[in-house]
């Protein structure tokens, strides 16, 4: 359990020394530093080959993004430099990279040697890249499908490409993928959001002011970024639009093979969106790597590594390694913090052995109960501050695996709408346990939500019991004593109780975490509420609960 002091001292020994090595890249790799590429409508993109020096044709690994692909530890003046962002956001464990990795892209010095060719290509208007860059559109999608046609036809590529990388290097996998270039064999997008507005943006409607301001702030001095800016369409766009939707990449069309990581720990950016693309994806060969450690040492960690190379020697290279005949799941269960408690294999996500168990809300009592109360009961707080708090403590040793779905019925007093923030906690002999989170925070809670009270319509295709969808392309206020049903989609997790452990859910009208570097998620942060006095009503007639998937474990 990380304390406020174990958290301040994390964030300033990683930013005094973070915990990353940059090594030594390997000598018998060829490098062809910012190849040109002429799209369709003449505009040069730019980038960087490595591959190896022997001459033999190999398969592709490729990455593509805004954020400039020279940016290396090579090109710094010590020749080890490393981004900011490695001190800023810390890690749960050391980690390394060579010296021609690029930001969260695939390092070279791991597949070079291993017989493939690393493509780091800057996007329209990134890097050394011509034009403007059009961020998550179907123009950088075509541009996108045109450098992997590029990779696939060249002297040193054997025809096969597979993408790779991390955030916005994942991101930019889905819309090309669903375009079909013809030389793309596979792809693994590692941890990045598929819906803008739902899984970042504005989650639950609710819109983000912390990460979003920084990021569009830095992506346009970084590149040429169109405008208006990502956070001036956030400003501007409350509901999820036409512009949003169209640059919602469509899932289902997606047909290459498809390793996707989703990660636990990332529930402010990339968490939902991942796991979206796996429940969506319309291939037919999926996998799922699922963790709760931090994004970087993760991905870039042994095992991530082999887990991607065997998967790319499988579809990249026609390698028979077992990879067809496993369980498609690689599923982490964590007791407390980011080294898992167990690691199963599973035949799809959630598992299928889960028991879905309505815990019933009790304002009376503040617990969650077996069996609905016949006797209505209510309780309230200001939007502005305060906050209620519903507890079940577990009658045996559980995993509870999943999204989760809060069911609640609302009233508001003095406004006509509310943000509704929902946190949901293990607690453990009176003690809250932490786990990794988002941006580098150790001390994040079991799962969370966001949700408008006001965008409660629920997108029917989409959502499940368990994973309420909302549509958020209207705004329902809310009339004086009128009592709605809103339900709340919770982030998945997998998560080890033992017999005597609580399970807390904590609901509240304002983000609940600390907005500073030392004790928070820094720099996330969400709008407020307006000012009002929300009442929940529990019992009788009132639909309020909290769905989970359970299972005993051994």
């Amino acid at each position: 359990m990380a304390t406020t002091l174990d958290l301040a001292r994390r964030f300033i020994a990683n930013a005094w020394n973070p915990g990353v090595t940059v090594t030594d890249a390997p000598a018998d790799i060829t490098v062809d530093w910012d190849v040109p590429i002429k799209v369709r409508d003449g505009t040069t993109l730019r980038v960087n080959v490595f591959r190896p020096s022997s001459g033999k044709l190999v398969p592709v690994v490729m990455s593509a993004h805004p954020y400039a692909k020279d940016k290396i530890p090579l090109k710094t003046k010590t020749g080890r430099g490393l981004s900011p962002q490695y001190r800023l956001l810390s890690q749960p464990r050391p980690f390394h990279i060579s010296q021609y990795t690029g930001w969260e892209a695939p390092d070279p010095a791991f597949w070079v040697p291993r017989g493939y060719a690393v493509v780091n290509a800057d996007l329209r208007g990134g890097g050394t890249s011509e034009g403007v860059a059009d961020l998550f559109s179907d123009e950088e999608a075509q541009d996108y499908f045109e450098l992997i046609e590029w990779a696939g036809t060249q002297s040193w590529s054997s025809g096969k490409v597979g993408l790779d990388g991390v955030s916005y290097l994942a991101i930019s996998q889905y819309k090309v993928a669903a375009l079909r270039p013809p030389h793309l064999a596979a792809i693994c997008p590692w941890e990045g959001f598929s819906d803008l507005y739902r899984d970042f943006a504005r989650p639950g409607g609710i819109r983000e002011d912390g990460f979003s301001i920084l990021w569009s702030m830095g992506t346009s001095r970084g590149a040429r970024v169109a405008r208006p800016l990502l956070r001036s369409q956030m400003i501007d766009r409350p509901l999820r639009d036409e512009w949003y939707q169209s640059i919602t990449p469509d899932l289902e069309r997606i047909q290459v093979p498809l390793l996707v990581c989703g990660s636990f720990s990332d529930h402010l950016l990339h968490s939902r969106g991942s796991f979206e693309v796996f429940r969506r994806a319309g291939s037919a060969q999926k996998r799922l790597y699922t963790h709760r450690d931090g994004k970087w040492c993760a991905y870039y960690s042994e095992e991530a590594c082999q887990e991607r190379l065997r998967f790319f020697d499988h579809h990249l290279k026609g390698v028979e390694n077992g990879w067809a005949e496993e369980l498609p799941v690689r599923l982490a269960i964590m007791d407390i913090g980011a080294k898992p408690a167990a690691v199963t294999r599973e035949s799809a996500w959630p598992p299928q052995d889960l028991t879905w168990r309505k815990l019933w809300l009790d304002a009376q009592s503040s617990t969650m109960r077996d069996e609905p109360s016949l006797d209505h009961g209510s309780v309230n707080f200001r939007s502005q501050f305060g906050s209620v708090a519903f507890n079940w403590t577990v009658p045996i040793d559980l995993d509870i695996i999943g999204p989760m779905s809060l069911s609640l019925s609302v009233q508001v007093d003095g406004a006509t709408d509310i943000n509704l923030f929902v946190d949901v906690a293990k607690v453990r002999n009176g003690v809250k346990t932490t786990f990794e989170g988002s941006y580098g925070f150790g001390g994040d809670m079991v799962s969370k939500g966001w949700q408008r009270a006001a965008h409660r319509e629920l997108d029917l295709i989409l959502s499940t019991p368990e994973q309420p969808v909302h549509r958020h392309e209207r705004d329902e206020l809310l009339s004086p004593g009128e009592i709605v049903p809103v339900m709340i989609a919770l982030r998945p997790h997998a998560t080890r109780f033992r017999k005597g452990d609580e399970l807390r859910v904590e609901v509240q009208g304002r983000w609940p975490y600390a907005r500073n570097p030392f004790t928070g998620p820094f720099p996330a942060g969400y709008e407020s509420s307006p000012k009002g006095i929300c009442h929940l009503h529990t019992g009788a007639q009132y639909e309020s609960h909290l769905l989970v998937g359970v299972r005993p474990y051994v």
